[in-house]
């Protein structure tokens, strides 16, 4: 941590988002809309986080109507998209190209200041409150300050920088959930080329054979990488390819570099195998080819910020109502892919009801003039498995950005920001939030 006056004071702001992903760009937007002077940081140069740099879709998990879910999903072509709805509820296909100009847009034609292939590398701060981050440009070393951050980072990196305290992994051992390379493949016959979301779908070859169990015995003997024991096959934009969620590499720990590298190197070396696969076993597929690949990892679980209050287990299997809501009827499976194996820890993706995620989950510990969105909010190991993906983490993303904004406004902390203000103003926006 740094102390104020080290650096150059580069910019000064009401609010400034560290991470350009989903959540992020949402809770950037949300806050600019509110009159806040706002600045975005993205480490990479582009935005959409795992959508365009991971290659990560469709989108997935749903939230309440009215939110800005409903607004990105629009800009992206959802609604002249074919509509999809599988076990795992409404599916998003995005193009991904497409989707890195139009991210882009959204955030500068809602006033925000963005500043891409910008890392965060300290936190200035003062009687433990944050006031400050210290970031790599082309310039140097430069010090941006505000009243109020958002750390969407994915990583809970702010945060932890900042000191607010934080969880990893599962209790008992600590293990995270794997990390993947997602790719697409294209060259997919249209008419017989299956879609597959996981081990639970029932799919079976034109020879009756159970499309798990074909994988399942392939990576038996060592025809899929050893942690691959199902490939999953998500729809595209283009009817000819398909999205490819199958490589997984077990105990790297990507909070380090050599932890990224040795992962990148590991899932990278799958690709060919898993496509080797699809040619050789599944119909459609005999003559797909890749045709793009993530740019960097697909991490589902690192840091978990606690937080005044904790997304729980109850919550998302028992669809629990809270009267500090901000995000409601928030839904997507408890999907937990194994931290010490292949497939699925529970060996289905598990069921849960709509539920709310609170305010508190957002406002870590220990650390004023911070707030969380995105899979890096308060909850445990398994309700993070609910809460991680795209269509939640736009929810969480708005609600950030307008707690922020206010808190801006009334030059408060948001540990003492009356929730019911937020509420007020997301119920404003036509958010239904339940109440």
């Amino acid at each position: 941590m740094i102390s104020k006056g080290m650096f150059e004071v580069k910019n000064t702001y009401d609010v400034v988002v560290v991470g350009g992903g989903l959540a992020g760009i949402c809770a950037a937007v949300s806050s600019a809309r509110e009159g806040a002077k706002t600045a975005l940081i993205e480490r990479y140069g582009i935005l959409g986080g795992m959508l365009t740099s991971g290659n990560v879709y469709p989108i997935l998990g749903m939230v309440s109507e009215g939110t800005i879910y409903d607004e990105v999903a629009e800009l992206l072509g959802a609604d002249s998209a074919e509509k999809i709805v599988s076990g795992n509820g409404r599916e998003i296909p995005v193009d991904v190209e497409k989707a890195k100009s139009v991210l882009l847009k959204f955030a500068r034609d809602n006033q925000v200041d963005i500043w891409l292939q910008t890392p965060v590398v300290e936190a200035q701060m003062e009687d433990g409150r944050l006031t400050g981050v210290l970031v790599g440009t082309q310039e140097g070393l430069k010090c941006l300050e505000a009243k109020v951050f958002i750390d969407a980072s994915g990583d809970g990196q702010l945060a932890a920088i900042a000191g607010a305290p934080y969880e990893i992994g599962r209790a008992g051992d600590g293990k995270c959930q794997p990390v993947s390379m997602i790719f697409t493949v294209g060259g997919v016959d249209p008419e017989i080329g299956q879609v597959v979301n996981g081990r639970s779908d029932k799919m079976r070859l034109p020879d009756g054979t159970l499309y798990a169990d074909v994988c399942e015995a392939a990576n038996q003997r060592g025809e899929l990488p050893p942690n691959v024991t199902i490939v999953r096959l998500h729809r595209s934009c283009y009817p000819d390819e398909r999205n490819v969620n199958a490589s997984q590499a077990n105990g790297y720990n990507t909070l380090t570099a050599d932890g990224v590298t040795a992962a990148e190197l590991d899932l990278k070396g799958q690709i060919d195998q898993i496509v080797t696969f699809l040619r050789k076993y599944v119909p459609g597929y005999e003559k797909c080819y890749v045709k793009s690949s993530g740019s960097t990892l697909g991490v589902r679980e690192t840091r978990r910020i606690t937080g005044e209050c904790t997304v729980t287990d109850e919550d998302v299997e028992q669809g629990r109502k809270h009267p500090d809501v901000v995000v409601h009827n928030a839904w997507f499976k408890i999907d937990i892919h194994n931290p010490a194996g292949g497939g699925q820890a529970e060996k289905y993706a598990q069921p849960c009801i709509p539920y709310d995620i609170r305010y508190g989950s957002l406002v870590p510990l220990k650390v004023d003039g911070l707030l969380t969105a995105g899979r890096c909010i308060s909850g445990t190991h398994r309700a993070h498995a609910s809460y991680r993906v795209m269509g939640i983490c736009m929810g969480i993303g708005q609600a950030a950005g307008i707690a922020a904004a206010l808190c801006a406004e009334k030059n408060c902390v948001p540990r003492v920001l009356d929730v019911r203000e937020v509420q007020k103003k997301l119920t404003q926006k036509g958010v239904d939030l339940g109440l």
